[in-house]
């Protein structure tokens, strides 16, 4: 995994309407079975933790994937009463495997304990193999499985199941 020259922090902005031309975009190549616009709507009309992540640049390249204005990554999250639920996490695939999912992760954990909520929560599909590694790296263990919870195939109406995964996040007192 290699980091990207330049990039100093990844910058968390709160998601709007305005971005999610953007977010859907990338949601679109990203998942098999995408959010769809309405879902981005919903989320944000309910008050989830809606983030846009791009670039904190030292020298900004307009146009190239260095542009502060680009897109990188998104990220909803679901704050319960007592854990944090992931509910929308991803990267644009350009961008993947350098190293921007796990500062994300590290960032959503940091929130969560800032929050002082103990646990964060998520599903994850079993196919989704490099999301598993890195959850797993991080210490996500698995604590259930919803059977049939993903749309797989449209045409078939086959369904996958979803892994969900917990963490417990350090709290200070």
């Amino acid at each position: 995994m290699s980091e990207i020259a330049g990039v100093s922090e990844l910058s968390f902005m709160p998601m709007g309407p305005a971005d999610l031309d953007a977010v859907l975009a990338i949601e679109g190549v990203s998942h098999i079975h995408p959010w769809t616009k309405g879902n981005f709507v919903d989320s944000l009309a309910a008050g989830h933790w809606a983030y846009c992540i791009r670039p904190q640049i030292d020298n900004a390249i307009e146009g190239s994937y260095l542009d502060p204005q680009i897109l990188w990554a998104y990220c909803i999250l679901f704050p319960a009463v007592d854990e944090l639920h992931l509910l929308n996490i991803t990267v644009s695939p350009k961008l993947q495997r350098l190293g921007i999912g796990l500062k994300m992760m590290q960032a959503i954990e940091g929130v969560a304990a800032l929050q002082k909520m103990p646990r964060i929560i998520l599903e994850v599909r079993p196919s989704n193999t490099s999301a598993l590694k890195l959850y797993e790296h991080l210490g996500y263990e698995h604590i259930g499985t919803r059977k049939h919870y993903y749309p797989a195939d449209a045409s078939t109406g086959t369904r996958e199941d979803a892994l969900v995964m917990a963490k417990s996040i350090k709290l200070e007192p």
